[in-house]
């Protein structure tokens, strides 16, 4: 177990893909699908939809925000953000997600040297209290 902070509280449970590299969402992260496109990203070609996305923090802009919310909409975001440190990207996405859509996702602060014990394909449940579990 690992007992994170969350910044935007809520339960998910889930396969975890998890990611050492900053991912950009804008043109990095297709909201139809929710397929990682950056052809430059470790993660290239995997789908994110539905999985507990472990990534450091995002790269880019505001996009991020927009991209996300899009993939909320359209069903194809991550059941949860699991990051190093706050991410205001990730929170605010799920935060306007919430009031728009009525479905956000939990964002979630991890110390760098918890991340370490999450790999890809294990599965994690979140807890609204910031408690990860795998």
């Amino acid at each position: 177990m690992i007992a994170g902070r969350p910044i935007v509280e809520g339960t998910a449970e889930g396969e975890a893909l998890v990611t050492n590299e900053a991912l950009s969402f804008w043109g990095g992260y297709d909201f139809h699908t929710g397929e990682i496109i950056d052809q430059h990203h470790p993660l290239a070609g995997v789908r994110a939809a539905g999985r507990i996305l472990v990534v450091p923090f995002s790269k880019g802009s505001s996009t991020t925000t927009a991209v996300l919310l899009e993939a909320v909409r359209a069903g194809t975001a991550p059941a949860a953000i699991l990051t190093t440190g706050v991410d205001s990207f990730f929170a605010l996405a799920s935060i306007v997600a919430d009031v728009m859509y009525a479905k956000s996702f939990p964002v979630i602060a991890l110390e760098p040297k918890d991340v370490g014990a999450l790999q890809t394909r294990m599965h994690v449940s979140v807890e609204s209290s910031g408690l990860i579990k795998f």
